[in-house]
């Protein structure tokens, strides 16, 4: 009996199977921690802020919907503000240039939905764009476009809306950090998963 569960184990690790297991549990736990910052008080604030480097938020009853992607996975120890500034400094040419900006700024570059889509196509996985409630799984960063061509993001998390099969948004879209059946009110722009 040890011998076979031996050689499960081995042909497990050599098909990458525990690897697929790590990927799980870390969705879970972003999942989690997404779940931990659900705040429906948390103010809506796009006001540009001074942060400290790495590691640097804005106040806490304050955010938008980057916010919510940023401190999330902030939990889990990583820190978006350096990631994505690290890789904009190194590849400036490949990010957005809508805000006429000529370099880097760590205060605001993680704080802005096209960068993070940038970046996360960059270094995360770019996963289909449908209309399919199946394709949206917990973990998933989800990106839109509303109304007068705002971008918009926010991340899948393991409730279930009721009477469907989709799964609610964590987001701030003004009305604090809290989790909706949104995934297909907007047109989605883009679809990720990130796992440093």
């Amino acid at each position: 009996m040890r011998t076979k569960l031996f050689l499960l184990i081995c042909c497990c690790q050599f098909l990458g199977i525990s690897q697929v297991f790590a990927q799980d549990d870390f969705y879970q736990r972003l999942v989690k921690a997404t779940k931990e910052i659900i705040n429906p008080s948390i103010k809506y604030d796009p006001s540009y802020v001074r942060l400290s480097y790495p590691g640097g938020d804005v106040p806490a009853d304050r955010g938008v919907c980057t916010d919510v992607v940023i401190r999330a996975y902030r939990k889990l120890g990583i820190d978006l503000q350096k990631e994505v500034h690290e890789d904009m400094r190194a590849n400036f040419s490949l990010y957005p240039t809508r805000w006429g900006m000529k370099t880097t700024d760590r205060n605001i570059d993680h704080r802005r939905v096209p960068n993070l889509m940038t970046f996360f196509s960059r270094k995360g996985q770019i996963l289909p764009k449908s209309q399919k409630e199946e394709d949206y799984q917990p973990g998933d960063i989800v990106c839109w476009e509303l109304p007068g061509n705002l971008p918009h993001i926010g991340i899948v998390i393991d409730r279930k809306v009721s009477g469907t099969n989709r799964y609610a948004v964590v987001h701030n879209i003004g009305r604090g950090q809290i989790a909706e059946d949104c995934l297909f009110a907007f047109k989605i722009t883009g679809h990720y998963r990130y796992q440093k």
